[in-house]
């Protein structure tokens, strides 16, 4: 086999050491000619998976793929489209290549325990699922500049009563990540006309945006952030990040977005720190579990705006152009788009 074709299999995985795995296995299967039907499975729980199913058959009609828990041949399977599935479900997938996540997020696929060692992980980088992020966080900006939730209420009591007024050029608004959304939502909220700061982990061009990098630079970050918006990846160094010593680090009536995921707020200390009334409120995509639970205290919090996990959705129909794509690269060798690194969790 060609040099420069092992290199790029071994890159894959590079950093987990499992491309000697994936390698012994592709070429076991070429040579028994079982590669040529590769077989993909869906497994989730609790989600509506028929539109999947249509893109992918719309697209490759003679695609052998199966939904889980009706497996015809589990030693066939190869790839899995997953989200949020039962953990330690792929230790029934004996010849498992490949784990796509339906979304950007891959914490969900991280947090099994068994993982297979000689599995990809890849995730979903979506133009309609980026898109659709940056405008529903734009309109949370906009809600609480022009303090929409807090005339609804008034409405409600029948009075007339006005905010301060605060213009877009007079805000900034900081976004906590600048991978691929954060970088969207922070390009839109600039062309908008706020003032827009980026933090983190490594340094990052974003034109128009400070990007502060690092712990030693977040506290500075804070400092100058009248907006926060979470869009950080669910690692181990970002759990629990949003809590009572961050949030005191934001100037007095700060506002905070969360889109990102529940495990990164602490959920009690943004109640202390809306209670105290050092932030002005706060609005909540995510959670720690959802749906959130009916007696939870954030659903009659008079400064807590809630959605239900709908900024933005994958759209399968253009999703599976990249699934398809990573199928064929897979079935030639080829390295993958949007490889998770198992060591940075992203």
């Amino acid at each position: 086999m060609h040099k420069k074709r092992w290199s790029r299999v071994l890159s894959l995985h590079h950093d987990s050491g499992a491309g000697w795995f994936i390698i012994l296995n592709l070429l076991i299967s070429k040579c028994t000619n079982a590669y040529q039907y590769m077989s993909l499975i869906i497994i989730t729980q609790g989600k509506d998976v028929s539109s999947w199913v249509k893109a992918l058959k719309e697209k490759r009609p003679d695609l052998a793929l199966s939904v889980y828990p009706d497996v015809p041949d589990a030693a066939a399977v190869e790839g899995a489209i997953v989200w949020n599935h039962p953990l330690g479900v792929f230790k029934e997938f004996p010849n498992l290549k490949w784990i796509s996540s339906m979304g950007a997020g891959v914490d969900h696929v991280l947090k099994d325990p068994e993982l297979p060692e000689a599995a990809v992980i890849t995730r979903i980088t979506d133009e309609n699922l980026t898109n659709d992020m940056a405008t529903f966080t734009l309109a949370l900006v906009l809600n609480h500049l022009r303090g929409l939730s807090f005339y609804k209420v008034l409405e409600h009591q029948q009075t007339w009563k006005r905010k301060r007024y605060q213009r877009i050029e007079e805000t900034t608004v900081g976004v906590m990540g600048t991978g691929v959304l954060g970088a969207a939502v922070a390009r839109l909220l600039k062309q908008t006309g706020f003032n827009v700061n980026g933090w983190a982990r490594t340094p990052k061009d974003l034109d128009g945006v400070k990007v502060y990098v690092g712990e030693k630079e977040l506290s500075d970050f804070l400092s100058r952030t009248d907006v926060l918006v979470c869009l950080l990846p669910l690692t181990k160094e970002t759990r629990n990040i949003l809590n009572k010593r961050t949030l005191e680090q934001l100037p007095q009536e700060a506002f905070v977005i969360n889109v990102a995921r529940g495990e990164h707020l602490v959920e009690e200390d943004l109640i202390e720190m809306l209670d105290k009334g050092h932030l002005s409120g706060a609005s909540l995509d995510v959670f720690r579990q959802e749906p959130l639970p009916q007696d939870h205290i954030f659903w009659k919090h008079p400064k807590i705006n809630i959605t239900p996990h709908i900024a933005s959705v994958t759209d399968p129909n253009t999703a599976v152009n990249q699934v398809l794509d990573n199928y064929d690269r897979l079935q030639n060798m080829e390295q993958l788009l949007n490889v998770v690194s198992l060591t940075k969790g992203y």
